[in-house]
């Protein structure tokens, strides 16, 4: 304007910032934590699942020879206990030796007791058992079932047809079992020869195993973890052998007063199915159920389903949670499960080998996540 003063105007420099540019945001980033977090779980355990799982392809190649390890390493947890006290007064090997045959002798001397009971009862259980049937049919053709007369001896006919015509190819399978017999009686030398071994020298052989085949960092870890496992394996067969054997005392004094056939025997299967948690017993006890009721009747056979579900409460609510609390103790839908699976996997077998298995790895698992002092 007119009569103004010149105005000047200076352009100051932009101080210098530098192009920022957006760093590339990962996908991984862009989900919600929640999924990151499981994503990462998810695949390290895939990677778990496909470790174990070749494992227990590897073991079912040699499945003989696991099998047999398996039974050694039983063996030895029973037997451990009289050997070390044995070992006070004689030298190892003869400690050994006297625990191996002993209880050898106890085995044999126990069936032959079971096998001369049969003997002695067979002539009067045939008639028994003849006439059970007889009463097992009259009973069917009374309501509810009300079954057709002679449906029973119908079925016996059709059963001894089917024997008479299919002969020669049940035959040839028994001839093809004889391989399993042979295998059998592998397996059980097998486990003879690793017993020996385990018990004179044990600590020893893991010593070896833990020296020369770990590094040093890990020994101390790997140690920590292995007798913690031994720990839980021997208390496991040991409370499971407690279990299995009130269960048999209890089953065979209620037979014994029930006067059902076959008592001895009835009482040495419900031993041995024990070893099955929660799925054994009821089985053997299902079988005492048949003898009696050809042997005794309908109201002796309702006695021994009662004894089903009283052995089956007591072992659940009160066998399993006192003796088994010294060991790792797992919750019953764990135990469950764990039959199940492993009967699945490796039948009858499986059935045996999972809950040691898994209180085993849960032991393992505690004793790692543990710190030591």
């Amino acid at each position: 304007m007119p009569g103004s003063r010149a105005a000047y105007s200076v352009r100051l420099p932009r101080p210098h910032r530098p192009q920022s540019r957006a760093a590339p945001v990962r996908a991984a980033e862009r989900t919600v934590p929640w999924l990151r977090v499981a994503a990462s779980y998810a695949w390290r355990l895939i990677l778990v699942g496909i470790a174990v799982y070749g494992v227990f392809s590897v073991l079912g190649s040699f499945q003989l020879i696991a099998v047999a390890l398996f039974v050694a390493l039983v063996v030895t947890s029973l037997l451990r206990p009289p050997t070390d006290l044995l070992a006070r007064f004689l030298p190892r090997p003869l400690c050994v030796a006297v625990a191996l045959v002993g209880s050898l002798v106890l085995l044999l001397g126990l069936l032959a007791l079971v096998g001369s009971a049969v003997a002695e009862e067979s002539g009067r259980l045939a008639g028994e058992f003849r006439g059970g049937v007889n009463r097992i049919e009259e009973w069917l053709e009374r309501p509810p079932f009300r079954l057709g007369p002679g449906a029973l001896s119908n079925f016996q006919q059709q059963v001894t047809g089917y024997v008479a015509t299919h002969r020669s190819a049940l035959l040839s399978s028994a001839v093809g079992e004889l391989g399993r017999v042979v295998e059998l009686i592998t397996g059980a030398a097998l486990a003879l020869f690793a017993s020996v071994f385990f018990l004179h020298s044990g600590e020893r052989l893991w010593a070896w195993a833990r020296d020369r085949l770990l590094p040093s960092g890990a020994r101390p870890g790997w140690d920590r973890a292995g007798r913690a496992a031994w720990r839980s394996f021997a208390g496991y067969t040991r409370g499971i052998i407690i279990v299995a054997g009130t269960n048999a005392v209890l089953v065979g004094v209620a037979l014994l007063v029930l006067r059902v056939p076959l008592a001895l025997p009835l009482t040495l299967l419900e031993f041995f199915a024990a070893f099955v948690p929660l799925v054994g017993s009821p089985v053997a006890l299902g079988v005492a159920t048949v003898v009696a009721l050809a042997g005794r009747g309908p109201l002796t056979a309702a006695a021994v389903l009662v004894l089903i579900v009283v052995i089956g409460q007591l072992e659940g609510h009160v066998l399993h949670p006192l003796v088994m609390s010294w060991a790792v103790r797992l919750h019953p839908l764990v135990v469950a499960v764990s039959v199940i699976a492993g009967s699945i996997v490796a039948g009858v077998i499986g059935a045996v080998v999972a809950v040691p298995l898994v209180s085993v790895v849960w032991a393992v698992l505690n004793a790692l996540r543990a710190v030591p002092p």
